[in-house]
């Protein structure tokens, strides 16, 4: 493994500087791993978690729905995500320009896999090869059953809410919920193991709209930079891993990605 040499301090107060280093490491790498979080469905609107809009920073206390403690114990609970489920409706976010731009890398061959924190899919309405991107943790376009594992579209779950069934369960007896991840459930393994070969694997890791302070996707970064890959963070704010990174790029994500692919 190459040395790292070592790097000037970077940061917001050379943002010219930046965005020229990072447009050189994404030009020369031959194998990108992105790795996505909530900051780039912002221009979609759709909230981030811990922005300084974000749903968690605004309401400390929406964090227990995400907690799949909280969800199994707590009927009142479901039934309220449910009921705001049903009543989001109205037409879907649609991908923006940073979605697009990680399409664009994939289309000249130089990206090696997409992992999202992210559940909303709008990688794959911006035109990813579904084959290409790890849902680390799940969707929420799908619903489970929690005993038996049985997969419903989010849209005929919602249905049964509609007609009357307000904390739904499955034939079998199973409590349902959406296909995501919550805290205190354990990963997919099949897609965590594909993550982490591919840090191992990637000569870029680029990091898009994450805090990288979510265990075990953030373990990536440091992952993908002891195997000697380059490290690149785009983000509106520090993330907790800015010490690790060659270039750190702050600005809006779906300006500065689309600059980046396009060089």
């Amino acid at each position: 493994m190459e040395e790292r040499a070592p790097r000037p301090p970077l940061g917001p107060e050379r943002p010219e500087a930046d965005l020229a280093a990072a447009q050189r490491l994404v030009r020369q790498a031959r194998r990108v791993l992105a790795l996505t979080g909530a900051g780039i469905s912002t221009d979609s609107g759709i909230p981030d978690f811990r922005g300084p809009a974000g749903l968690w920073t605004k309401d400390p206390t929406a964090e227990r729905r995400s907690s799949i403690h909280h969800y199994l114990a707590d009927p009142e609970l479901r039934r309220s995500i449910w009921r705001d489920r049903l009543a989001r409706g109205g037409p879907p976010p649609a991908p923006n320009a940073g979605h697009r731009a990680l399409v664009d890398l994939e289309r000249q061959g130089r990206l090696l896999l997409l992992v999202t924190q992210n559940t909303d899919g709008l990688h794959l309405d911006a035109g990813h090869d579904p084959a290409r991107v790890v849902e680390l943790h799940g969707t929420s376009r799908a619903a489970s059953c929690l005993d038996c594992g049985t997969r419903w579209p989010m849209a005929e779950v919602l249905a049964w809410v509609a007609a009357g069934e307000d904390d739904p369960h499955c034939p079998c007896g199973g409590l349902v919920k959406a296909a995501t991840v919550s805290f205190g459930q354990a990963l997919d393994r099949r897609a965590l193991a594909r993550a982490e070969e591919a840090a191992e694997a990637c000569d870029l890791l680029l990091a898009v709209g994450s805090t990288l302070a979510v265990y075990p996707a953030a373990a990536l970064v440091p992952r993908a930079a002891a195997a000697g890959a380059s490290v690149v963070i785009v983000n509106g704010s520090p993330t907790a891993m800015d010490d690790l990174a060659d270039v750190v790029v702050r600005g809006p994500i779906s300006t500065v990605l689309p600059a980046l692919v396009a060089a």
